[in-house]
This record gives C-alpha cells, structure tokens and sequence, in this order.
C-alpha cells in the first residue's frame, strides 16, 4: 500500500479560517490604535496651540490682533488636524480677553469625545459633577463634518 503525506482539503480550508479570524482581530486593533492616535495627537496640539497663543499674545490685554497664518507659522504648528479638518482660532465676540479654539472636520463619535474631555484650563471646564469638558458644539453630522469650539482666556 502506498501512504499519501500531503495535506486535505479540509486541513487547508480549516488554516485559512483561522488565519481569516486572526487578520479581522488584527485590523480591530489597529483601527482603534490609530483611533487613539488621533485623539492623542489632537490632544497635545490643542496644548501646544493654546500655549503659544499664550506666549505670542501674552503682554497684550485682550487676543483681538489674534491671526491664524501668523499664530500657527510662529509656534511651527500645521492648521491640519489628523481628522481632515482645521484648527482655527478667532477672538472671543463677546470678550476680547478670551480665544476660541475650533477643531473641525471631526466625524460623530470623535466629536462627542473631544466634548466630553476634560479640557483643564479652559474657560468652560468643570470639575465636579457638571457634565461639561471645557468645549462647546453640536455633534450631529456622521461624515465628519463637525466642529467643537474650545474658549481660552479670563
């Protein structure tokens, strides 16, 4: 009798769906990666934004000669978000002592996340049992047309 020292069908079928469930449990993983990338990176440009308004504008007593092209060239900080969108900043109408930071460009689930955030040192920001972060906005579009608005300032 002759012995056959090759693999089945079956055998083969059966690797290829494991390796099938691996590669979907590996792209999960690296979508939320990247999903947390985002997030973080957003995080410390906010910071780093916010900062150098400060630092640029900080002997003046109101944020009124606030200029984007001006602000981001000066810290060395691209208007880009990871999202698609921009950052931009604006005088706050109601009071020149503050600026308003807006991240645009943001789709639903991010929005509600950056809304949600503890934004320390902004002008909204509460620390008890209030539900506000420190931002401001309406998170309704799913394609990532959404923008929340951070204001800074006394």
């Amino acid at each position: 009798m002759k012995q056959e020292s090759g693999r089945s069908m079956i055998e083969m079928l059966g690797v290829l769906a494991i390796m099938g469930v691996i590669t979907v449990g590996a792209i999960t993983m690296i979508s939320a990666a990247m999903k947390s990338q985002k997030r973080t990176t957003v995080n410390d440009e906010v910071v780093q934004i916010v900062t150098g308004v400060r630092q640029l504008l900080g002997e003046y007593d109101d944020f009124s000669n606030i200029n984007n092209s001006t602000i981001f060239g000066a810290i060395g900080i691209s208007p880009k978000t990871p999202y698609g969108g921009n950052y931009e900043l604006a005088v706050n109408p109601a009071n020149s002592r503050q600026f308003i930071l807006s991240i645009n460009g943001l789709l639903k689930s991010d929005c509600e996340y950056f809304i949600t955030k503890a934004w320390s040192d902004s002008v909204d920001f509460q620390m008890s049992e209030g539900k506000r972060g420190g931002a401001i906005g309406t998170c309704t579009d799913e394609n990532g047309k959404n923008t929340i608005r951070i204001i800074y300032g006394e």
